[in-house]
């Protein structure tokens, strides 16, 4: 009768650590089906190059592209963050690209490299992370206009209201996203 009670106790304990790695695996394939995460070393390599938190440009990645290289969105921007080509051109040759060509943005060294650098500018002009973002997503003039206007912002520094609703998710979805890259970046 022992023996009986042992063996479905053995029993039981295996069906739950079978249940318990599956469940792990599953979590683990629905993360990296969410949360993407690629070109590390480049990201890490840039963000620290530029002086940013490598999960803040994972997490703009993630809104952006969620890490496709080679997308183009319906106004032209390309690659994983998303930039037009006048902005790359203007970039460039700041960042050391002297021979850079519009065709190269599909190029994750390349596209980070431009990506981090403009979003190390935007930090440094608006002085705020959020009203950077909202500067990436929507213009550096829109945000200008918007940082003027006492129905949007209070002190000309921060944005109390963001006027775009597309823009005000993108920021959202961004800052969240962050706490999440932080913890993937660690076990990457």
């Amino acid at each position: 009768m022992q023996a009986k009670k042992s063996r479905k106790a053995i029993a039981v304990i295996s069906v739950l650590l079978v249940l318990i790695i599956l469940g792990s695996i599953g979590t683990v394939m629905m993360v990296n089906r969410y949360y993407p995460l690629e070109y590390t070393d480049i990201i890490i390599k840039y963000s620290d190059e530029y002086d940013l938190a490598p999960e803040l440009v994972c997490s703009l990645i993630h809104a952006e592209s969620r890490f496709r290289a080679d997308v183009v969105s319906y106004a032209g921007a390309s690659g994983l963050m998303q930039i037009m080509e006048d902005t790359a051109y203007w970039l460039a040759p700041r960042a050391g690209l002297d021979d850079f060509d519009y065709a190269q943005i599909l190029d994750p060294e390349i596209n980070i490299h431009l990506g981090t650098f403009y979003l190390s500018i935007l930090i440094e002009r608006f002085e705020d992370i959020e009203t950077a973002l909202c500067a990436y997503n929507a213009g550096r003039g829109n945000v200008t206009n918007w940082l003027g206007n006492p129905e949007y912002s209070s002190d000309g520094i921060t944005l109390d209201y963001i006027p775009f609703a597309e823009t005000r998710e993108y920021v959202r979805k961004v800052m969240d996203n962050q706490k999440i890259y932080s913890i993937l970046l660690r076990f990457n």
